[in-house]
């Protein structure tokens, strides 16, 4: 779900200028001036300015300063809270990295009440973290290519005899191999914990027919908008790019597999109090349905949908049409497996 990841060191420039700011003198105590958020950035970040940063800032007159970071910053986060050094005072999380940060006593709790989550997802809310978006990995085809019978399916992606074509899969285990999964058959309230050995047989008979495998979203929306490939996984957002520029294409929602990512804060800080007074703000229904004029996210609250033209809602994974034939990833599968299955898949590529 890489949106124009904008180099690390950037943000650490901005924080740099943003730090010794961040306190102003009030009545008798300090007195919080501004707050520093880290997101992926590009297209992401701007959409959160117009949905949650100027609006908190004008709601509280406390300035939202967000600084791009990489795809999973546990690393960052690890150090600034080892060494008290707090650059950021909350950070965009997918739910792997959340997890991981969490069984090492890293995150803060956000401290939002039931009543501020109302309209939530159930996914989309812990005591270390609030989900603000949801972002599917699907599949797209050309039109152009297909304008009879279309693949529909995972299966009828595997299926080069009554769909031949070129194709594209994501060089990396993760969706792959749940997409070789589906493909084969398997349902998807069974399809966690992943059966590898399944999976890479069924990637065994596809394998000579992938065309390109990606290993970012920019390529991915790149060969199918271009035609170099006829169907392609991706993720929704960079498909959904390419659909809005006119080019053919057709996305499949059914099977695909989405995952949320939203806000944690490093433990520790000097800001928690108003970083989680900004946390419980991006919780309104209205204020995530602002986001999705600019963004092809899920919000994660239902509620938002009451906000949102049903031409743009059928466009978004956490759309109830969308959702109903999608399956969550299991992330706690994932950082318990990943290691083992990187390590497989790098081995099977070469093989």
């Amino acid at each position: 779900m890489n949106l124009s990841r904008r180099n690390v060191l950037q943000g650490a420039a901005a924080v740099g200028v943003a730090g010794p700011a961040a306190f102003v003198p009030g009545t008798g105590h300090a007195q919080i001036k501004q707050i520093i958020v880290a997101d992926p950035g590009g297209a992401y970040g701007e959409a959160f300015r117009k949905a949650f940063y100027d609006p908190f800032e004008k709601a509280t007159g406390i300035r939202v300063i967000n600084v791009a970071r990489e795809a999973e910053p546990t690393a960052q986060i690890k150090a600034i809270v080892e060494t008290k050094s707090y650059t950021w005072d909350a950070s965009i999380l997918t739910m792997a990295a959340r997890d991981i940060l969490q069984g090492q006593n890293l995150l803060d709790t956000i401290d939002v009440a039931p009543a501020d989550t109302a309209g939530m997802l159930p996914e989309a809310v812990t005591p270390y973290w609030l989900g603000t978006d949801m972002y599917a990995t699907l599949f797209a085809y050309r039109t152009d290519k297909f304008k009879g019978e279309a693949p529909q399916s995972w299966a009828d992606f595997w299926d080069v005899k009554r769909f031949p074509g070129r194709r594209s899969l994501s060089k990396s285990p993760i969706d792959t191999l749940e997409q070789a999964l589906l493909a084969d058959g398997v349902p998807v309230d069974k399809l966690y914990p992943l059966d590898l050995d399944r999976a890479f047989k069924s990637l065994d008979r596809i394998k000579s027919h992938v065309a390109v495998w990606w290993t970012g979203g920019a390529q991915s929306a790149q060969i199918i908008q271009s035609g170099e490939v006829d169907m392609v996984a991706i993720w929704n957002g960079r498909a959904q790019s390419v659909l809005d520029g006119g080019a053919p294409i057709k996305l499949v929602w059914n099977q695909g597999i989405y995952s949320v990512e939203g806000f944690s804060i490093p433990k520790g800080g000097p800001r928690v109090a108003a970083v989680r007074q900004f946390i419980k703000f991006c919780a309104n229904a209205e204020r995530q349905a602002a986001y999705t004029q600019f963004l092809s996210y899920g919000p994660t609250n239902t509620d938002a949908y009451k906000f949102i033209p049903k031409e743009r809602a059928a466009m978004l994974p956490s759309s109830p049409e969308n959702l109903k034939s999608m399956v969550k990833q299991d992330e706690k599968w994932w950082g318990q497996h990943r290691a083992n299955a990187l390590e497989r898949f790098n081995t099977w590529l070469l093989t």
